[in-house]
């Protein structure tokens, strides 16, 4: 018996995608009931530049899944991705104010809160995630949360993710305007990130990139959480323009050849250089970002290659060869309980979606049992005072 649907929705800049997933009973497996999918239109770098033209692909999306499923979609998550998605990272400092010097709840909301400040240009900008790295007390990092314990100062290293907050708006009312209503939105990388990479490859770090048609995301996690995010403009679409211009043949020949990666009619030699310039472009920003956060080399799980421009054949090499990091394209195993109708990692994000959709309903579950629980308690010792 399947019950508890959950909807995801990725609006990526060439298709939209839509998976409707199930919970089977008595069973910790998720199974894909039905997908949909149609071209993107109106977007650019992820942004949203027609309203109009982007409502028709995300109907048409949500039709498909609705068909293919055969259950009516009326609530969603939604991914968020696009250019002005990013991370910063700064710290807070409080003084712990009671008399005995133990550090509650307050201190730590007060420390993440004081780290806000250290954001900068914040203007039209939202954030969607507030995740604390670590904590120092009296200078001394701290395993786990302080609450219960001791000192004089708390400090506190925080990740904000951040977005234009127009864009977000902008995606929410689309897909409302398509009669469905928004549960929550969800970085396109972190929900990737929940199927695409293992909670051993989380935990030892490594990073995921998801190669769009415009845009290439990565993110960065250790001790299995995001500790870097970081959205690049450009992808596999420059890669199949490169293809056409050196060649000088239509875009849509340079993008079977792009994945192809061979042809009778053109020297593999040439097609090969092209191809690799541009991913070493690729892989040059991805590099650079891990210099910059003090990770280059340093990931022992290294880097999962993911998106429609991730079946590029010599992909992997190229990854390996330029950031001396173990590379490896991530596995589409995760849909081995679905319709059979997903084939490739361009669905991870819309799939990860309802995954995160899964983990809400359980968190909800679980504070609802133990908000119960704590209702039969205080009845019960209410019974026995006088």
């Amino acid at each position: 018996m399947i019950r508890n649907i959950t909807v995801g929705i990725d609006i990526g800049t060439r298709t939209t995608r839509v998976v409707v997933v199930g919970h089977i009973k008595n069973s910790p497996s998720l199974k894909v009931l039905g997908i949909g999918s149609a071209p993107s239109k109106g977007l650019r770098h992820g942004y949203i530049i027609n309203k109009k033209d982007t409502l028709k692909g995300v109907v048409a999306a949500v039709k498909a899944a609705e068909n293919s499923s055969g259950i009516k979609i009326k609530n969603a998550f939604l991914s968020i991705g696009g250019i002005s998605l990013e991370s910063s990272i700064t710290r807070g400092v409080v003084v712990i104010s009671r008399v005995d010097r133990e550090i509650t709840e307050i201190d730590t909301e007060k420390a993440i809160e004081l780290s806000k400040e250290g954001l900068h240009n914040l203007s039209n900008k939202k954030v969607i995630y507030t995740i604390p790295l670590h904590f120092k007390i009296d200078g001394k990092e701290v395993l786990g949360k302080p609450q219960g314990m001791k000192g004089e100062k708390l400090e506190v290293k925080t990740l904000f993710v951040t977005c234009l907050e127009q864009h977000v708006e902008d995606l929410i009312s689309t897909v409302e305007r398509a009669g469905v209503e928004v549960e929550d939105v969800v970085a396109a990388p972190i929900a990737a990130g929940l199927v695409a990479l293992t909670k051993k490859q989380r935990t030892v770090g490594c990073l995921l990139a998801n190669i769009g048609a415009e845009t290439v995301s990565i993110s960065v996690f250790e001790d299995d959480i995001l500790v870097s995010l970081q959205v690049f403009p450009i992808g596999s679409t420059d890669i199949t323009n490169d293809i056409a211009l050196g060649l000088q043949i239509p875009l849509d020949e340079a993008e079977k050849l792009k994945v192809d990666g061979e042809s009778k009619l053109y020297s593999k030699r040439k097609l090969d250089e092209i191809i690799e310039a541009r991913l070493s472009d690729i892989f040059e920003l991805i590099e650079s970002h891990l210099k910059k956060i003090k990770r280059s080399g340093l990931l022992p799980g290294g880097i999962i290659i993911t998106g429609g421009g991730a079946g590029i054949s010599t992909i992997e090499d190229l990854a390996k060869a330029t950031l001396k990091l173990p590379s490896k394209k991530a596995s589409p195993d995760v849909f081995k309980n679905s319709t059979g109708q997903i084939e490739n990692s361009s669905w991870f994000v819309a799939y990860g979606l309802c995954v995160y959709g899964f983990q809400q309903l359980r968190m909800n579950k679980s504070s609802v049992a133990i908000g119960a629980i704590r209702k039969r308690v205080v009845s019960w010792i209410k019974q026995l005072l006088p």
